[in-house]
């Protein structure tokens, strides 16, 4: 079976670092950081007070009350993601078959406020829920409503592999389109975890930092002294669509997408294998599915979530994958700016490998102050500023709690 080419044709974002793709790369270039104290509920009792929150959030601001009340905030984040990047890809909606449209949307955890809100309500001598209550909290919704906004008929899923959904949304996507099932899915992904029980529960694992003191300097991915990930929200979203199809079109083209690759390390639960097994064999197989060598990788956005066991593993699984390429590749983890994104995340950085594709330059792993020692410090993580290189091919990993692996590779599109 000869595959169909497939490529980028719109993208779209709301995170903590901006509300639009130009804002949000503006301060990944400048290495700016979206964490600040928590606004989302009263956190004065909470272990972790920050989060990187979307600045100055209102619903009102893009949805009627009445539609408003209908979402929970990450379908809202969908929607908005999907939006912009429907816009962005200039199509007529009227002149295509939207039988051959689809919607494949990645979520870690969905509805949380709104179970919360609604558990905490809850009377069992007189129990009542709004009539919202499970629609709203449900991980597929936002698919399914950005299917309903645009009439998109054609497949429709959510992925839920914790912090690897959304880059295994979009490996679904490519899949699909190759071979010949789609000519065009909204992908990405959405997560709105910013709540009471969020943040306890990642708390009660010793998983997110607690340096209340200097939110700005939480997220610190490689270096002696990080305490954890910090918790982020919002949306991303990217138009894959079939070559023939973009160029037929006349469609404005960010990348190809060249390959991808999902495995399981099958170790333990919330840690990562050690050795970086599962991820080494994801980034090989992500190479052998693009085509290429790993000899033409020139970019690698890492996971890179600043957490303790995470941060040794995934340079292990670098060295071992590329052996002495592995100090020609720039790296970097643009989660020390926007925080971690959990279902979202792999949407946002795939984004982030794509413009720095399209500009030639590596944004920054900010808050470097003294790389562990466990880790190669000749390996180059690009640390604190961004850096001109030209980048035609870049690779973005995410992995997921349950040992979920995803890489994914975007090429410079000639």
């Amino acid at each position: 079976m000869e595959f169909k080419r497939v490529v980028v044709t719109g993208l779209g974002t709301i995170n903590p670092l901006g509300k639009s793709i130009e804002e949000y790369w503006e301060n990944l270039r400048n290495g700016v950081s979206g964490a600040g104290p928590i606004t989302r509920f009263d956190a004065t009792n909470s272990k972790t007070k920050f989060a990187c929150e979307v600045k100055n959030w209102d619903p009102i601001d893009y949805f009627e009350r009445k539609e408003a009340r209908k979402y929970d905030t990450y379908t809202q984040f969908a929607i908005i993601a999907a939006k912009q990047a429907i816009a962005d890809t200039g199509i007529n909606l009227d002149t295509i078959n939207k039988d051959r449209v689809g919607v494949i949307w990645g979520a870690g955890i969905g509805g949380l406020q709104t179970f919360e809100e609604e558990i905490r309500g809850l009377n069992p001598e007189n129990p009542k829920t709004t009539p919202f209550f499970i629609p709203k909290m449900i991980a597929n919704i936002a698919s399914g409503c950005i299917s309903i906004e645009y009439g998109f008929r054609g497949p429709n899923l959510t992925t839920v592999t914790a912090c690897a959904s959304s880059a295994n949304a979009i490996i679904d996507a490519l899949y699909y389109i190759r071979m010949g099932k789609a000519d065009m899915v909204v992908s990405g992904g959405s997560e709105a975890a910013i709540t009471l029980a969020g943040i306890t529960g990642f708390n009660s694992m010793r998983a997110i930092s607690t340096r209340n003191d200097d939110p700005k300097t939480a997220s610190r991915p490689f270096d002696k002294d990080r305490d954890g990930f910090v918790m982020a929200e919002g949306g991303a979203a990217l138009i894959l669509e079939e070559y023939e199809h973009a160029v037929k079109r006349g469609a404005k083209i960010y990348a190809e997408v060249a390959g991808g690759a999902l495995t399981a390390d099958a170790y333990h639960m919330t840690a990562p294998d050690p050795e970086g097994n599962g991820a080494s064999l994801v980034m090989k197989l992500a190479s052998e599915d693009a085509g290429i060598s790993l000899e033409d990788i020139d970019y690698i956005n890492v996971h890179g979530t600043s957490t303790g066991l995470g941060d040794i593993a995934e340079p292990k699984a670098i060295l071992k994958t590329f052996g002495e390429h592995a100090y020609k590749l720039s790296i970097s983890s643009t989660k020390s700016m926007t925080g971690h994104l959990l279902g979202a995340a792999g949407a946002a950085e795939g984004i982030a490998a794509i413009y720095a594709i399209q500009n030639n330059l590596i944004p920054p792993t900010i808050n470097q102050f003294e790389i562990d020692p466990e880790i190669d410090p000749k390996l180059d993580f690009t640390f604190n500023k961004a850096k001109s290189r030209e980048v035609k091919y870049a690779l973005s990993n995410t992995f997921g709690f349950g040992g979920h692996n995803a890489s994914i590779i975007f090429k410079k599109y000639e």
